[in-house]
């Protein structure tokens, strides 16, 4: 039997929620949300700004005993209380099986995760060096290819926030080199270049919803094509140059 997917899938317990006239259940990817099913290797939740990516994967992550800041299960500080409740409102459906790594890599937060890890003196496993002498995007990268040890479940929000292309082209390798080291994704993100990944699954947020996607009629990928392929004529319309 095979482990994976570690996390097969997420109920919406519909029958508990208070309200669906609140946040966070007035969101339609929310108030329309009954199950949620994963992928064994990569699942991608688009959508966007606003659409409720960040409090979905929040939720998944909080509901799995992650800290809302991030970093591992170990990590449980936190220096703000505006997450929402809907983990409260979610069942698991897991593996047999459970990941021996984890950890939740969530970009707004990150720089609060490396403070605390200096503050507890414990660099060992990010390369032995302070992440705060390092670039944004540099922190991700050692996160990502010192870190995480495979055979893991990983939660990402927005990881391409902090990373060039060129850097998001490597952290695509280091996540397939995961993949194939029994380990699963969930990662939130805008980025047309992680969203490239084989075979991976795809759920689109907007105000109907959630709904599964191919790559190439995501917004991102559709914008992004249409955009290098005429970014001429878009510009010209974009700052209205006759």
């Amino acid at each position: 039997m095979e482990a994976k997917p570690y996390l097969k899938e997420i109920n919406l317990q519909r029958e508990n929620v208070p309200s669906f006239n609140s946040y966070p259940f007035n969101i339609p990817a929310v108030s329309n949300l009954s199950t949620l099913k994963f992928h064994a290797d990569v699942t991608f939740i688009v959508g966007e700004n606003g659409t409720g990516k960040s409090t979905l994967i929040e939720a998944i992550a909080l509901c799995l005993g992650f800290g809302i800041e991030g970093g591992t299960k170990n990590v449980q500080f936190k220096t703000h209380n505006n997450g929402s409740q809907l983990f409260e409102y979610l069942k698991t459906i897991k593996s047999f099986k459970k990941p021996s790594d984890y950890y939740f890599l969530r970009a707004e937060s990150f720089y609060n995760v490396a403070t605390y890890m200096e503050e507890v003196d414990y660099l060992v496993e990010y390369g032995n060096k302070s992440l705060h002498t390092q670039s944004h995007g540099e922190s991700f990268m050692a996160a990502l290819s010192l870190k995480l040890k495979g055979k893991g479940l990983y939660i990402f929000d927005e990881p391409e926030a902090a990373l060039s292309p060129s850097r998001q082209l490597e952290a695509l390798a280091i996540i397939d080199k995961l993949v194939t080291n029994h380990s699963q994704f969930i990662i939130a993100t805008h980025s047309p270049i992680l969203l490239a990944y084989p075979n991976a699954t795809i759920y689109q947020l907007d105000e109907t919803g959630i709904k599964k996607v191919r790559y190439e009629d995501t917004e991102h990928y559709m914008v992004t094509k249409y955009f290098l392929n005429n970014h001429h004529e878009v510009m010209k319309v974009i700052l209205d140059k006759t």
